[in-house]
């Protein structure tokens, strides 16, 4: 059995981007019933555009109907599974038993059972099977061994988190955004009040000195696990982030698939290269997460804030003119004329180059980028494509 590699999208941009750079299947979520309420840019219109893209490369398209309704959330529920069906999406991922039993009573969609149902056992996962479901998204609380356990019982797929945001509540059953901001966390309005900074008291006295406490989990990044993963058999390895950047994307997506690539091949597997091209999409700490059993202060962000965007992508390719060996470059970050600059591509392997000039598409020479979304045009001793990305050159 071929493991899936499953990635995010919040928009079509991404969506392209994850297929592309080596994703099997990306989940996205609606404007409906779909939790990352934020992040769900889809229209019927757009899902149908995606589902057309994915399968001419033989790829598969999931969409989120997660949310847990209240009675008021179910209206037009039916109508919307059935336009899913029609338009023909590969599957949905529930976390609702009404939903659910919507989509099984009412459509023929492959119905998914999401991690929000915190499935950690053989046993639930059949209860889901005799209704005919045909994947589990297990809890991300199940660790590596009892993954082994539910693996040698269960007779339908198991998909399992690789990497990307943990939640401090179990399998994100989480109330805090709902007390603090009126927004509920479980119809797709969390607020991550877990990662805000508090002052800590004991009675009167403030004990939290000049640090803000704050209750936050490490992302998990299982870079270390995926070896392990294979050779249990799990249907499908699940990177999270539909919020997240092209370039987030673009580098997680490939690094995992590549590292999945030569373990599959069974190839010696430099995992501190890995590791390195991880570090490049990061703006979090991440950790093991529940990989190893329970977690520790070790996975937790307790009295630190992680968040520090990397300003290393700098551009995505529109398209490259092998006649004058110019590419033209949509600008996303600061950079500017001498500066050492790495190729991300889905083709090959990054490769360098010094930035030796650059001009807008109004022949203007600059010496500096610094307008995002500018397009300019700067010469490549290479031939790129669009979607490939230009990034700042990490000196390791």
């Amino acid at each position: 059995m071929k493991t899936e590699l499953l990635a995010p999208a919040g928009d079509l941009e991404k969506l392209k981007i994850a297929l592309l750079y080596g994703a099997d299947a990306v989940f996205l979520g609606g404007k409906a019933f779909s939790l990352r309420a934020r992040a769900s840019n889809f229209t019927l219109n757009d899902i149908e555009e995606a589902v057309q893209f994915a399968h001419k490369l033989d790829k598969k398209i999931y969409v989120t109907t997660n949310i847990f309704p209240h009675p008021e959330d179910l209206e037009g529920l039916i109508p919307y599974l059935k336009k899913l069906e029609t338009i023909g999406v590969d599957a949905i991922i529930c976390a609702s038993s009404a939903i659910i039993d919507a989509a099984l009573n009412h459509t023929d969609l492959e119905v998914h059972v999401s991690t929000q149902q915190s499935i950690t056992n053989s046993k639930a996962i059949e209860f889901w099977a005799k209704k005919g479901i045909k994947r589990i998204v297990l809890a991300r609380e199940v660790s590596l061994d009892e993954l082994k356990t539910i693996q040698s019982h269960s007779t339908i797929d198991t998909e399992v988190f690789i990497h990307g945001g943990m939640c401090v509540s179990y399998s994100g059953k989480c109330t805090l955004s709902n007390t603090m901001t009126d927004r509920d966390a479980n119809r797709g309005g969390c607020a991550h009040s877990c990662r805000w900074n508090y002052d800590l008291f004991d009675a009167q006295k403030k004990v939290s000195d000049d640090t803000p406490f704050s209750m936050g989990s490490k992302d998990l990044q299982a870079v270390r696990y995926i070896s392990q993963l294979l050779d249990l058999n799990v249907a499908s390895l699940k990177i999270e982030g539909r919020m997240k950047s092209i370039h987030y994307i673009a580098t997680v997506v490939k690094t995992y698939r590549k590292l999945i690539d030569e373990l599959t091949k069974e190839i010696d597997v430099d995992i501190p290269r890995y590791l390195l091209e991880i570090k490049k999409a990061e703006n979090r700490l991440s950790s093991k997460g529940f990989m190893e059993g329970l977690t520790t202060l070790e996975e937790q962000l307790y009295n630190l804030r992680s968040e520090q965007p990397t300003q290393e992508f700098i551009g995505i390719v529109q398209s490259y003119d092998p006649k004058t060996q110019q590419v033209l470059v949509e600008q996303r970050n600061h950079f500017k004329v001498g500066e050492l600059i790495e190729v991300l591509s889905p083709n090959f392997e990054p490769v360098s180059f010094v930035v030796e000039k650059m001009q807008t598409i109004d022949g203007e020479k600059r010496d500096v980028a610094r307008h995002p979304k500018e397009q300019l045009y700067i010469p490549i001793p290479m031939p790129l494509s669009p979607y490939d990305m230009l990034r700042k050159a990490r000196k390791n």
